[in-house]
């Protein structure tokens, strides 16, 4: 580990109180006294959250908690499993306690990692250990849309991130940010950094502001004695970015502000960088075994972002991550991630089924794509993957899928898509809805006649009657063909993954009227969501599964046999991989199904008639 000081001003920190302390001698006043403890308290930080919450810190805790109190702007590049959330949720309530009336703002990519430093500050006072801090705490709530605990006049509010429009009404004085990396670049410029340009009591601030200069012009008051104001700060944490995402730019401007501070004259604030890969932390806070399994299952690149804090310029993969984020909407945008669609747009299914009941079997995954006829494309707007399920839990979800989206087309892996399919058509849930999906059975593979396939097809096509489904079988000539039609089609823009919801969007899909209660759609739904399902959550889950979709496209690997033929799949060391958590291929594979059906749609509704030839000979009478 390495410490660069950079040339920005120093932090006005007292780093010699304790040897003051001691010099202190006779009685002191209570006001004194009291003034006194909160300086030692203050510069004993390890100490102070020992005493108020039983906690013992580990050094690189204290060295971070110090830094987020002393800075201004801290940005933390932080290893995976390097308790992130718990030292910041140990800084939040410090810094609520030593500053009365402060605003703390905790936002994260979904309001469900909002809530889990806001969840870590009440295990922690829950312990018996911890019986001063719970003392601190005055005053708790939690509502749909926001969760808020007091310590007397200050706030810790978490808060979800796609509300935009509700963030600004606000006026915090710190802003955590966890999990940077996913942070809209939007929302960071257009409502976090606004935020930091508010100060905290400026009636107070401009009644002891004039106060001082009156007893500086009558030589009573030294000017370098004004009071120095605590300016507002941003914490930020994440693991390791690419080096083309928006997180690496606002580490190289952190970086050029620190130690470049006489270029920026004009910027008088105090940042700094907290660079932790794994082997920074004590051996106790890691089990060894998971960094000995993350070296032998992850790609270099991958293990250097996340356990390295390093970070990398790209993925290694068929496809890579750069070009798969020029394709992604940008926040904010249409189109977006959708839980209901719109009545006038056409949708098209894509599914990769699996049977298996085991947690630790393949995703059963569904993708839906919104297809705009103008440019022929699709947008990727709702995703699903869930192992270990019964197969009428995947058929709910698929029922909803068709009752909430007009589904233009569908198309599915062959391999257990028959029996899927004959399942939900005899199901109570199609039934009641009187839905029979139906099979269109042209063959796609001969390219000589495609064109007469695809008029095949467009006379068996009938969305009245449910005749849109095509169970494609997945020869190796296909494979190869739909993997490099998905790669062409992401280095032309020809399909594209939905944006972020923000502000009206957001508003929009969560308010939207579905079935959510009944749905399984995430691992421990109940221990993470409560007892029933949140829209907030939901829609959240849609951001995390289309960015899980592009982690399983980034790690396929093209391998050639002797014979000639290529394998799209998983690195080796991945495909080794045993248990819930291994590595899976499931959203992809629905994925490049999807890609080929939008294609295969767009030539079959476009085909023109076959030109029918004349037979018939004119007589002359």
């Amino acid at each position: 580990m390495t410490w660069e000081i950079g040339t920005q001003n120093s932090l006005n920190v007292d780093t010699n109180y304790n040897d003051k302390l001691l010099e202190l001698k006779g009685y002191l006043e209570e006001k004194d006294a009291k003034h006194e403890l909160y300086k030692f308290l203050r510069n004993n930080i390890t100490f102070t959250t020992n005493l108020l919450a039983g906690v013992d810190l580990f050094p690189f805790q204290h060295m971070a908690i110090k830094g987020m109190l002393e800075t201004d702007y801290f940005l933390g590049i932080w290893s995976r499993g390097m308790s992130k959330s718990f030292s910041t949720a140990i800084y939040a309530f410090l810094d609520a306690i030593f500053n009365q009336g402060v605003q703390i703002g905790i936002m994260a990519a979904t309001f469900r990692q909002s809530k889990m430093i806001f969840e870590k500050i009440e295990d922690i006072a829950r312990k018996p250990e911890a019986q001063f801090l719970a003392q601190c705490i005055t005053k708790k709530s939690k509502r749909n849309d926001q969760w808020t605990l007091e310590i007397g006049e200050s706030k810790i509010i978490a808060l979800p991130l796609g509300d935009g429009s509700k963030l600004r009404g606000f006026r915090f004085h710190r802003i955590i940010i966890d999990e940077f990396l996913l942070m809209p670049e939007q929302i960071y410029n257009e409502v976090i950094l606004p935020f930091l340009s508010v100060v905290q009591n400026p009636t107070e601030r401009e009644r002891v502001d004039k106060l001082e200069d009156d007893l500086i012009k009558k030589g009573k008051l030294k000017k370098e004695d004004k009071q120095v104001w605590p300016a507002n700060k941003l914490i930020a944490l994440s693991s390791a970015s690419y080096k083309f995402e928006y997180l690496y730019k606002v580490y190289e401007t952190f970086e050029d502000l620190i130690l470049n501070a006489k270029d920026h004259k004009e910027d008088d604030a105090n940042r700094i960088i907290m660079h932790f890969s794994y082997d920074v932390a004590p051996k106790a806070l890691y089990d060894q075994n998971l960094i000995n399994q993350s070296k032998q299952t992850m790609s270099q690149s991958q293990f250097d972002r996340e356990f390295n804090a390093i970070f990398t310029d790209d993925s290694s993969g068929f496809f890579k991550t750069s070009t798969m984020a020029g394709c992604t909407i940008k926040d904010g945008e249409d189109p977006c991630l959708e839980v209901k669609g719109d009545r006038d747009s056409k949708y098209l299914l894509a599914f990769d089924p699996s049977w298996a009941e085991s947690e630790s079997s393949d995703d059963f995954a569904i993708h839906v794509f919104k297809l705009n006829d103008t440019t022929r494309t699709g947008t990727l707007i709702h995703s699903y993957a869930m192992p270990g399920l019964k197969m009428n839990d995947h058929i709910n979800y698929f029922h909803y899928i068709l009752t909430n989206f007009n589904i233009v087309a569908v198309v599915g892996d062959y391999g257990g898509g028959v029996q899927f399919m004959q399942g939900a058509n005899a199901s109570q849930q199609f039934n009641e809805s009187k839905i029979n999906i139906k099979e269109i059975t042209t063959n796609f593979d001969d390219s000589e006649n495609y064109q007469e396939a695809l008029r095949e097809a467009k006379l068996q096509y009938n969305i009245e009657n449910k005749t849109i489904c095509v169970l494609r079988k997945p020869t190796s000539d296909w494979i190869r063909k739909a993997n490099e039609l998905l790669q062409a089609n992401f280095d032309h823009k020809r399909i594209w993954f939905g944006a972020r919801p923000l502000d009206k969007n957001y508003h929009l899909q969560i308010k939207k009227n579905i079935p959510i209660d009944s749905l399984k759609f995430m691992p421990n739904q109940k221990e993470l969501l409560g007892n029933s399902s949140s829209m907030i959550d939901f829609l959240d889950h849609q951001y995390d599964m289309v960015n899980y979709t592009k982690n399983q496209c980034a790690l396929i690997q093209v391998t050639s046999s002797p014979q000639g033929s290529q394998t799209f799949g998983l690195p080796i060391n991945l495909r080794k991989q045993t248990g819930p958590g291994k590595a899976r291929k499931d959203s992809y594979s629905a994925l490049v199904l999807g890609n080929w059906m939008i294609k295969t749609y767009y030539d079959m509704i476009n085909v023109s008639a076959k030109e029918v030839e004349c037979t018939f000979t004119p007589i002359l009478i």
